[in-house]
């Protein structure tokens, strides 16, 4: 639901996959930016209109993605899609963080753009604090961003495993990202992904901005 700029990406990236897509969106022009070579469908109207969803095949869905450019109307038709047709595998796009983590707590997979933005932007200007980069609907267990002090260059990702009682799944160093074995060692510059538990992020942030010896 929602043929903007991120509904429309999302719709010809389905496509391409080889999956069959149907686009709803309240604005016939806004189809436009399908481009020629969509072959899916689109239904004019609102998403949480039970008569709309039918037509675009709610029934046989394997998925259902809310991106309109409203938190009412995504919201609204995420739980339509899931509670009235019982399509588990729903995403909604929500703007206010507030509801954002609401929502993700009833169980509805939510993409909070401006959070997300905003948070990776703060941890890049200041580099003192953790980013969230994902959670798990039921809120505790968390992807972060960690900064980490220059002294803990040269050690192997194993080890700080090992001393956090932690993963990390992957790092980018220069603009790449790379999933590490446990014996590569980690560089200055490196950005820094941990799986936690989100209670724990205080003390895996207080550890990594010390030296390893102060930690």
């Amino acid at each position: 639901m929602g043929c903007g700029r991120v509904g429309s990406t999302l719709a010809r990236g389905l496509e391409r996959r080889g999956h069959a897509v149907s686009v709803i969106d309240q604005s016939a022009d806004s189809f436009r930016r399908l481009g020629s070579e969509f072959s899916g469908h689109t239904y004019k109207g609102v998403g949480f209109d039970r008569d709309v969803l039918l037509k675009a095949g709610i029934r046989t869905t394997d998925g259902f993605a809310a991106v309109a450019s409203g938190d009412n109307s995504n919201i609204l038709a995420a739980r339509v899609v899931r509670e009235e047709f019982g399509v588990q595998n729903v995403v909604a796009r929500i703007y206010d963080q507030g509801r954002a983590e609401v929502y993700e707590k009833l169980g509805i997979p939510t993409v909070a753009t401006v959070r997300w933005s905003a948070g990776q932007v703060m941890n890049r200007l200041l580099d003192d604090t953790a980013t969230p980069v994902w959670r798990d609907p039921s809120g505790t267990t968390a992807l972060y961003q960690v900064p980490f002090s220059p002294e803990w260059a040269g050690t192997p990702v194993k080890g700080i495993e090992h001393r956090l009682h932690l993963r990390v799944p992957f790092l980018t160093r220069l603009g790449t990202g790379m999933v590490p074995t446990r014996d590569v060692l980690v560089q200055e510059g490196d950005v820094l992904y941990v799986a936690v538990a989100s209670e724990r992020i205080g003390s895996v942030f207080e550890t990594l901005s010390n030296a390893p010896e102060q930690a």
